[in-house]
Order: C-alpha cells, then structure tokens, then sequence
C-alpha cells in the first residue's frame, strides 16, 4: 500500500513539472516562480527539488516495468510474473 501510494504522489508531482516546463517552453511562464516569488526564493527551490525527486521516484517504477507485457490491469500491479502469481511493485 505504502509502495502504490509513494508512486501516486510521485506520478502527480511529476505532471505538475511537466506542466511546469510545458508553461515554460510555450509561454515563457514559470508557474512555480510566480507563486514564490521568483525561481531562487527558498520556497520555489524547495518545490523544484520535491518535483525533481519525485521524476527520480518515477524513473525508478519505470524501471520496474520494463515492457507491456508485464503490466496487469489486476489491482493495479505491475509484475515480471505471470498473471495470478504474485509480483508487485513492492516485490509482494
């Protein structure tokens, strides 16, 4: 449980930095430098490096499913083994 969750909040803070630095390529906006003044503000600085550590964590479930294949649908898991037995992301 704590594995899937870890990866969730992964996930979702690494689409608000891809959001981030699509604002960026289109627009020439930092969202998260305009909400804390400025891109070297302590607050902007603690943001970027949780979204950089989150891309980290999300490499690193990426890693765990290296191909289509081993990806069920079944409880959200993401497996090497065959369907029905067992794997995880937690290695369960």
């Amino acid at each position: 449980m704590k594995c899937k969750c870890v990866g969730v909040v992964a996930l979702i803070l690494t689409v608000i930095g891809a959001l981030n630095w699509g604002l960026w390529g289109f627009f020439q906006f930092d969202l998260v430098a305009w909400l804390f003044d400025g891109n070297t503000s302590w607050m902007s600085r603690i943001v970027y490096s949780i979204i950089g550590i989150a891309g980290l964590v999300s490499i690193r479930a990426l890693s765990k499913c290296k191909s289509a294949s081993c990806c069920h649908e079944e409880k959200g898991s993401c497996s090497t083994e065959p369907k029905g037995k067992g794997g995880g992301c937690c290695g369960k």
